[in-house]
């Protein structure tokens, strides 16, 4: 690119303008408060709101109209958009997009909150997580591996790794439900639209296409068969070597 020294003058000029802009917005925050691991590394839109308390780590970006609370963890490289956090909420490596997020939860790291996600208090939402147009109620965990489409989770849920609510059949996206104290082993499918009724247990590796009664244990898994000598018959081990 041939830019003439006219034109970079009065880039660098832009750009410094912008840049003392910046800082201006993150020693406001420091003013009333907020704690920075390097004040110099945040990038935070004038529109945003920060309780006193809480901690920016690097490389933050904070967009839109996004209210942070007090006493908050917000660790390096997170994004929001448009969010609402309550107070004491930890958020680590993780990207938070038109979403609200309650007191005392922890987010990430990796985790990534879609548009209408509404997560509630005391809520762990772990590594590699993904929640879309849900809610999830106080208390319940969903801690690595998961994701959560189009569901409605209820209070004191535990989700196992590895859950997958299938909301899309290919035209349309339908809806679940998990209700109170449900627990949903690791690795199960759940084929909207369904509901798991207060108390059930979904065994590890199960795909739920019926409503689950309150209480039940639902477990949908093939027995094993062992076939004898097979590996030795197809030579593998030797191949191998």
């Amino acid at each position: 690119m041939d830019l003439k020294n006219e034109t970079i003058e009065k880039i660098l000029l832009e750009e410094s303008k912008k840049e003392q802009n910046r800082l201006k917005i993150n020693l406001k925050h420091i003013e009333s408060g907020v704690k920075f691991l390097d004040w110099k590394n945040a990038y935070i839109d004038d529109s945003v709101v920060i309780g006193e308390g809480t901690f920016i780590g690097p490389g933050v970006v904070i967009k839109g109209n996004t209210v942070i609370g007090k006493n908050c963890t917000i660790d390096q490289n997170t994004r929001i958009e448009n969010s609402k956090i309550a107070d004491d909420v930890s958020i680590q490596l993780s990207v938070i997009i038109d979403s609200e997020v309650g007191s005392r939860s922890k987010i990430g790291p990796f985790a990534y909150l879609r548009p209408n996600s509404k997560i509630g208090e005391d809520v762990k939402v772990g590594d590699f997580v993904e929640v879309k147009n849900s809610t999830i109620g106080n208390g319940s965990k969903a801690s690595h591996l998961t994701y959560i489409g189009d569901s409605d989770i209820g209070e004191g849920v535990n989700l196992g790794c590895g859950v997958i609510f299938v909301n899309y059949d290919g035209i349309n996206k339908h809806r679940s439900t998990v209700e109170d104290g449900a627990f949903i082993g690791c690795n199960t499918n759940i084929i909207s639209p369904v509901k798991v009724s207060k108390g059930a247990y979904v065994a590890a590796g199960t795909t739920v296409t019926r409503d689950v009664p309150e209480g039940s244990l639902c477990i949908g898994r093939e027995k094993e068969i062992f076939i004898e000598g097979w590996v030795e018959r197809r030579g593998i081990i030797k191949k191998r070597k």
